[in-house]
């Protein structure tokens, strides 16, 4: 530890927002670097994931995570080298995906740690496509949602990490038809010429049901949910009998001060027949092991795609996160922390 920094940059939480987050609820702090105890090892963190769900996690709410403390370090995916080791197993220059991002340093608790090599794939993509996204988007698609060869699937929020993963693995998985919507014509070229979608539209040229009917004249059986509101809406007036949703976000709703209105045709729930269930990441993890070796095969052999937009710098991981949130980033948006 002597030859380390004795300090180390955080970004800490300061008021929990009403509606949109503002620079004012956040701060970058230096903090004191600690020895690791028996148990643990002290990363350096090189990358830190922004995600949707950690604008829920900045409310004092009661949810299945609970909320960040005020006046201290946010958590989140990070990928970062073991700096110093107490724990079995782990030794300095090891790589590691834990959960204590937001930070440069993280003593870590090695049995929550898990080793990964960059020399099977960049260290970043531990935090996308290979990581809490990647069996995010795996798991809703195959196993929530129950996806079948011929479905015909509609994926909100299409061009971001999960969506865009989404996409891609229903084609692989013998999906007859593949459609996205996304927030700027920049996506929906991404989506049909990078990521081989058959149809997509831009949700803000006009109403979503009228461009989802358009794309799928004759329904859809899979709908993968990562916006909410008026997508929702649409997706149970295009669903054919015993559709199913699995609902993985609701991004159009996090900053609103007012509780949204409701799809208003719930009611075709009865006579369709139609599942909508939610999804969260860790009732899957028996997948793990089965989602890395068959989406790492399609990456190796070219048949998945991927994108990142990398932000440098902790001291912009706030930026960062505001626009992941205003729909900046296509794929999987990492905030890079330099050495």
């Amino acid at each position: 530890m002597s030859q380390l920094p004795t300090t180390g940059r955080e970004v800490h939480l300061l008021s929990r927002p009403h509606g949109w987050p503002t620079h004012e609820d956040f701060a970058v702090r230096e903090a004191p670097t600690a020895e690791p105890e028996p148990g643990q090892i002290l990363v350096r963190n090189l990358y830190m994931s922004v995600d949707p769900y950690m604008r829920g996690r900045m409310n004092d709410v009661k949810s299945y995570v609970p909320p960040y403390r005020l006046d201290a370090p946010m958590e989140g995916g990070a990928v970062g080298r073991v700096v110093a080791s107490k724990a079995e197993g782990f030794e300095p220059g090891d790589h590691v995906l834990h959960g204590l991002g937001w930070r440069e340093y993280a003593l870590v608790e090695a049995k929550h740690a898990v080793e990964v090599d960059p020399d099977v794939a960049p260290l970043s993509a531990y935090l996308g496509v290979l990581g809490m996204p990647g069996l995010t988007a795996y798991a809703g698609l195959l196993e929530v949602a129950q996806l079948k060869e011929g479905d015909i699937v509609f994926v909100s929020g299409a061009a971001g990490a999960v969506g865009s993963q989404v996409g891609q693995i229903a084609r692989l998985k013998g999906a007859s038809r593949v459609i996205g919507s996304a927030g700027s014509a920049e996506k929906v070229r991404v989506l049909e010429e990078e990521y081989g979608f058959d149809a997509a539209f831009n949700y803000k040229d006009g109403p979503v049901g009228e461009q989802l009917a358009k794309a799928a004249p004759d329904g859809i059986d899979v709908y993968f949910d990562n916006v909410g509101g008026d997508h929702l809406e649409a997706a149970i007036d295009a669903f054919r009998v015993h559709g199913r949703a699995a609902v993985c976000g609701a991004i159009a709703q996090y900053n609103e001060t007012e509780p949204p209105p409701g799809p208003r045709n719930l009611t075709q729930l009865i006579g369709k027949r139609l599942r909508l269930q939610g999804v969260l990441v860790r009732d899957h993890a028996h997948l793990q092991g089965q989602f890395v070796e068959e989406v790492g095969g399609w990456i190796r052999e070219g048949k998945l795609r991927y994108r990142e937009t990398v932000v440098e710098g902790i001291e912009n991981a706030v930026d960062a996160f505001l626009g992941m949130l205003r729909g900046e980033n296509i794929g999987k948006m990492i905030v890079k922390i330099p050495e």
